[in-house]
């Protein structure tokens, strides 16, 4: 049951909303230079996304771009879905950097590297790690995770962050 703790059954329930195909997103703002890898689907309470140290209230259906910080308030939480269909519900008072994204797989490329500063993080690969698993990476303030499965947990503790 340690998981219902670290994330509410709205969560993961919004988790497996994320999974389903076909679900639409809104108009986005972003950087005239950046691709969009993703978007924001849910936000539960207080969530903000930092790019270039400039922090914005998440809303579902905003952009995610390489070298943004994923950012929740200790009441807050937020969904969100890449291009190639990577999942990830980020918990309470988490801040994720997504620090690489490449999904060209005609021509090869393919990475996800990701860093969990702190908080809880609920993922479920993508294509990226069905095609290329040693390609997709979490970094942890103690280690790094090689992902080579389809889902897991992880959950930095705040001593850790010290």
């Amino acid at each position: 049951m340690q998981l219902f703790r670290l994330f509410p059954l709205k969560t993961l329930f919004a988790c497996a909303f994320l999974a389903l195909p076909g679900t639409q997103v809104g108009a986005q703002n972003q950087a005239q230079n950046q691709e969009v890898i993703g978007y924001i689907k849910t936000v539960d309470a207080s969530a903000s996304v930092v790019l270039a140290g400039q922090a914005t209230p998440a809303k579902p259906g905003m952009a995610l771009q390489r070298g943004m910080l994923l950012k929740t308030g200790a009441p807050g939480g937020m969904g969100v879905i890449f291009k190639d269909s990577t999942t990830m519900s980020i918990g309470p008072d988490t801040e994720l950097w997504v620090d690489e994204y490449l999904f060209t797989p005609g021509k090869g490329e393919l990475k996800l590297g990701t860093s969990l500063a702190k908080g809880s993080l609920y993922y479920i690969s993508g294509v990226i790690a069905k095609l290329k698993p040693e390609s997709v990476t979490v970094k942890t303030p103690t280690g790094m995770i090689g992902v080579r499965g389809t889902q897991f947990l992880a959950k930095v503790d705040p001593k850790d962050t010290e």
